[in-house]
């Protein structure tokens, strides 16, 4: 029930018509509250070839986590055991399952930061892109360098004009 009424008032928040959207103004509050669930600040920026980046960070991490941890648990269990004197199948020393534990357990931690890096980069890219959605590069953007002579101290220097 809980679900269902999330997932309604997502939908009310992001398909409400109201003047605001249908403007070129696009709220950055409003696509990092659209990010918690990834890829809908990036759809409300029209940013849409961003979203299955998105998606495969973050299914590739969550892979990862799932599979080190397992290995990591299949480690740490095979050790309790052989200490507590139950026999294994797995051809590896007591020093050894104490280096594979550890290296999965590093391996799985670094998967966790990974996916969390991914979500929080989800939600601020979706937030810069709505504060850059208005803006435009204009065609007359020139820069230009000419050297320039001053007559009465003799000297030379550069002249630097931007013109925006």
């Amino acid at each position: 029930m809980k679900r269902l009424i999330l997932i309604s008032s997502l939908f009310f928040f992001i398909f409400s018509g109201n003047i605001i959207a249908q403007s070129n103004y696009k709220s950055p509050k409003k696509a990092a509250v659209l990010s918690l669930v990834p890829g809908v600040g990036q759809a409300y920026t029209k940013k849409y070839w961003k979203i299955p980046i998105i998606y495969s960070a973050l299914i590739a991490s969550g892979y990862y986590i799932n599979e080190n941890n397992s290995k990591y648990v299949l480690y740490r269990d095979t050790y309790i055991n052989r200490m507590d004197g139950i026999s294994d199948d797995l051809n590896y020393t007591d020093s050894q399952l104490i280096t594979l534990k550890d290296f999965y357990k590093r391996n799985r931690e670094i998967s966790i930061m990974l996916f969390s890096l991914s979500y929080i980069l989800n939600i601020i890219d979706a937030s810069v892109n709505a504060h850059l959605f208005e803006y435009e590069v204009s065609e007359d953007i020139s820069f230009k360098i000419e050297p320039i002579m001053i007559q009465n101290n003799y000297y030379s220097s550069l002249k630097l004009n931007i013109q925006l």
